[in-house]
């Protein structure tokens, strides 16, 4: 109870609300336009949380992770297409209630849905992770060794649909990672005589490489356009849900919060693999399953649920025993040891009032998201309407700008645009970036 508290009294400061308001607006912003990604926004801001404190940077992050859960719906409703993956599950019954002239009342049921499922996700966290984690704290060499081999299934998840192509990767990323002095001998590895090789490539240098530059280089050639009608419509519509209404989706949204908090346990599944499982099972349960495809409300509060449910679930392993639940979840793993915190059991007791400090602090998160998402989404229609090619240059600016200021080297640019050039040439091939990371 004495660490609850103090991490309540170390989460509750301007700075934590300051940055989880901006970090909500980005995630509202990049998930809601096709073609940009919550992995590419997070990756892209990473470089400016080397000034914040643990909790400001994580508050920052997992702000931009539940906003983009929720952005992706945005587009999804308004016109077909969702802003990230895990939102095709509502598109159909979404853009199908914007045919009817509902798109306010859809983008309403998304909100709540989402805030409903992130709570929940968020709660679970708070509860079960110290449990987990005093129970890994129990576990000798031998358990850590299994739970070693457990997290390299991780990469059997996020292979795409070659695992051989995913242990390929691994691979990659294992060589890599050997690059640079050795800390047990201190002996040079792979260095090609190049000082700049000498301490390895840094996370960060990384990421904005495989994950945020390439991805703007395999979108560049996409446009987005879409007309503004859908604006007019949301401003002028109600989109009140009645009483009736709510009865009707409340059994779906638990459903389907159960499924999201079970599916974001389990290493290698993610917010895509939630919303489809819950929106199947509850179509299949449902009185009205002619609906579904044509404007169903409980389908967009399933798929909405689930796929917010997942985001406080898949930080249980990751906290607890280092084991990433999905791609952005091995982001933060790596946004953990960039502030010095080494996700495993030890990490509640060697910061236990930090760690409740996040985990009170991600309830919060999605309060603050149900607000901005209330207020700002009505404005969105312009949002997803910005074409790729005007957010391009932009984008990339910000990747060489947020390169450099890791180490104030033009060497650390140069790595940027290599790695971006080997994630391009993987993705083309069919090889997934992901377990590169890992």
């Amino acid at each position: 109870m004495d660490l609850f508290i103090q991490g309540f009294s170390a989460f509750f400061s301007l700075s934590s609300f300051l940055f989880m308001n901006i970090g909500l607006l980005l995630g509202l912003v990049f998930g809601a336009i096709p073609g940009l990604t919550v992995i590419l926004c997070i990756v892209l801001f990473l470089p400016f949380t080397y000034t914040m404190g643990p909790i400001d940077s994580f508050m920052f992050l997992l702000g931009i992770y539940c906003a983009g859960g929720y952005g992706g719906s945005i587009s999804a409703i308004l016109i077909n297409t969702p802003g990230t993956p895990h939102a095709t599950a509502t598109m159909a019954d979404g853009y199908a209630l914007t045919r009817q002239g509902k798109s306010k009342k859809a983008l309403n049921i998304a909100l709540q849905a989402s805030t409903f499922g992130g709570m929940a996700s968020a709660l679970t966290l708070l509860f079960f992770a110290p449990q987990v984690a005093k129970f890994a704290q129990k576990m000798g060499t031998p358990e850590y060794f299994l739970v070693c081999l457990f997290g390299l299934t991780v990469i059997a998840g996020v292979s795409g649909k070659s695992l051989i192509k995913g242990i390929i990767s691994g691979a990659v990323g294992l060589f890599i990672s050997t690059i640079g002095l050795d800390p047990m001998t201190g002996s040079t590895r792979y260095i090609f005589k190049n000082i700049n090789l000498y301490s390895g490539f840094d996370l960060v240098i990384c990421l904005i490489g495989l994950f945020a530059l390439s991805e703007v280089l395999s979108k560049s050639k996409k446009s987005n356009q879409v007309t503004l009608s859908s604006l007019e419509e949301v401003k002028q519509e109600s989109g009140r849900i009645t009483a009736k209404e709510y009865k009707r989706m409340s059994l779906p949204a638990l459903f389907s919060a159960v499924v999201g908090i079970i599916i974001g346990i389990i290493p290698g599944t993610g917010a895509s693999m939630a919303s489809f499982v819950s929106y199947d099972r509850v179509k299949s349960m449902s009185k009205h399953k002619e609906e579904f495809g044509n404007g169903s409300i409980e389908g967009i509060a399933a798929a909405e649920t689930a796929n917010n449910a997942v985001t406080g679930a898949t930080l249980i392993p990751l906290l607890t025993m280092g084991i990433p639940g999905d791609g952005v979840a091995a982001i933060m793993l790596g946004a953990l040891m960039i502030n010095g915190l080494t996700p495993g059991p030890n990490l509640f007791v060697k910061h236990g009032v930090t760690m409740y400090a996040i985990m009170i602090g991600l309830i919060f998160v999605n309060l603050f998201m149900y607000i901005q998402g209330k207020t700002l989404t009505k404005y969105f229609a312009r949002v997803v309407s910005i074409p790729v090619s005007i957010l391009t240059p932009i984008i990339v600016i910000f990747c060489f700008a947020g390169a450099f200021s890791v180490n104030n080297s033009l060497f650390d640019v140069r790595v940027t645009l290599a790695f971006a050039i080997i994630a391009y040439v993987f993705s083309k091939l069919g090889f997934s970036t992901i377990p590169i990371l890992l």
